[in-house]
């Protein structure tokens, strides 16, 4: 206990460095402009920027990774709020009431309430993400070759079916993923594999180039099939930002039911934030005292919304961290800038490299002030992003997508990577397939694939001792589950919506 209250102090410590503040301000604003832009999402600002920490201390690109994450999820409730066009789909819940309250002339109120319950809500999460996490990475000790098999397996399962409207066209996106992390040396054998000749290949597909491809390339093609327009008018703020102490009195209940809410989202793989920010919607609505106001403007509407969704990010950074198992897409991307950095999700993070993650946490608490801060001063500028018109946003998306892949190895094959994810991701959008599933089978491939042949070298090709142990049967539940959770999820989804 007293070494984890150390290595807490010692991480903030380490994140309350210059160049570390610096990182954080520039993150989350670079983030909350993402999030403000109709059409893209934080997963497409996390691909877009992660070639930029290579040269990072590992803590540092983490928590400008943090800040662009928790940005994002913020920013999209500027747009919903000003033009009823959320920003990111995390903030959907929210343009109901927000622009109804814009156009009663309260926008700054609306901006107000979304920066004050996003901040509390990511703030809270924080504490579940400093008291779950270390004990979720003492039971990953246990885990031996079969059962990092099964739980890649699980984490397969989850997010190839949560995250997809289809079934199976989700568990045929994780399994393309896995197809394409054969591809590089066998890791037992050291055999080439669907090389090509191509040494660029030697290591397999570079994560970093399929994620920008898939999530920032996808986007620019998809915005570039339609006609190129103009943003819509965002309407002026007239009234004073800030909140009376009885409205942040009234707020108070609805923002920590929506962090509740938001948490078990978020450590959940494969719920997401769309789905937390309309429960968070729906139970503020359930349990206000002001139901009359709902539909027309309620301040209760905006805080549950955005509560819930700021409080999935700490909450989706659990699984990922300890397990491996990215809770949602930004996560991920997350998992892939740790790979990238050479940390491996699991228990080591939290003993062999417990000071950067600590560090990680410290910062990722600071980011939440950061962000009340921009979010508070900066609302009237960024109101003014989510006018750029596609004609802007298209070529310099392509630059950076292009520039970051390049920078990666200095190597022009691994653009021409990231041009063929590009388009394989615009495929996957256009006949609703699942990015973040086929991700989810780029870098948890090799992990099952490890862990199934050495537990069958282990044991002379004996396949029970897949059965051997009891966490084994416990994954191999969580697997069935799931699988089964599709029809779960979409029939709450439905029921939250129409709540």
């Amino acid at each position: 206990m007293l070494e984890t209250l150390s290595l807490m102090g010692a991480g903030f410590v380490h994140a309350l460095s210059p160049i570390n503040l610096f990182a954080m301000f520039v993150s989350t604003a670079f983030g909350v402009a993402i999030g403000c832009l109709p059409g893209l999402s934080a997963a497409m600002g996390v691909a877009l920027l992660l070639p930029v920490t290579f040269g990072m201390d590992p803590a540092t690109g983490l928590i400008v990774l943090g800040g662009i994450y928790c940005g994002a999820i913020f920013g999209g409730s500027i747009s919903a709020i000003l033009i009823h066009t959320p920003g990111t789909p995390a903030s959907a819940a929210t343009a109901i009431e927000g622009y109804q309250m814009t156009k009663q002339g309260r926008a700054a109120k609306a901006l107000t309430v979304a920066c004050f319950a996003s901040f509390m809500g990511g703030l809270l999460s924080c504490i579940s993400l400093y008291f779950f996490a270390p004990p979720l990475a003492v039971l990953a000790l246990k885990f031996k070759s079969p059962e990092y098999f099964w739980l890649s397996l699980f984490g397969l399962t989850v997010i190839a079916g949560v995250s997809s409207k289809s079934l199976i066209k989700g568990l045929l996106s994780g399994f393309l993923g896995l197809l394409i992390s054969t591809i590089g040396m066998d890791p037992m054998e050291g055999v080439e594999r669907y090389m090509f000749g191509t040494s660029t290949l030697y290591g397999g597909v570079n994560v970093t180039c399929a994620l920008i491809g898939l999530f920032s390339m996808s986007q620019v093609l998809i915005l570039a099939e339609k006609k190129i327009v103009q943003r819509a008018k965002a309407q002026k703020i007239t009234d004073k930002f800030g909140l009376t102490g009885g409205e942040v009195k009234r707020l108070t209940p609805t923002i920590f039911r929506s962090w509740i809410i938001g948490n078990i989202v978020g450590i959940l793989p494969g719920a997401g934030a769309t789905i937390a920010c309309f429960m968070g919607y729906n139970e503020a609505k359930r349990w206000s005292h002001h139901k009359e106001e709902f539909g027309k403007g309620s301040i209760d509407g905006v805080a549950g919304s955005e509560a819930a969704n700021n409080a999935v990010t700490g909450g989706s950074l659990i699984p990922t961290l300890t397990l491996g198992i990215p809770g949602e897409s930004v996560t991920a991307v997350l998992m892939g800038g740790l790979i990238i950095h050479g940390l491996q999700p699991g228990p080591e993070l939290f003993t062999t490299y417990a000071p950067m993650t600590y560090t990680f946490f410290a910062g990722f608490v600071i980011v939440q002030f950061m962000m009340l801060a921009i979010g508070f001063f900066g609302c009237r500028g960024f109101a003014q992003i989510s006018r750029l018109s596609d004609a802007i946003l298209i070529p310099a998306i392509v630059v950076l997508c292009v520039v970051g892949s390049y920078a990666i190895h200095n190597n022009i094959v691994e653009v021409g990577i990231m041009l063929l994810f590009g388009v394989i991701g615009y495929l996957m959008r256009k006949f609703d397939f699942n990015a973040a599933a086929m991700v989810l089978g780029l870098i948890l491939g090799p992990i099952g694939e490890r862990g199934l042949r050495r537990s069958l070298l282990l044991s002379d090709g004996d396949p029970s001792v897949l059965f051997s142990t009891p966490l084994c049967w416990m994954l191999i539940a969580l697997c069935v589950v799931g699988i089964l959770s599709p029809i779960f999820m979409n029939r709450l989804e439905k029921k939250v919506e129409k709540g």
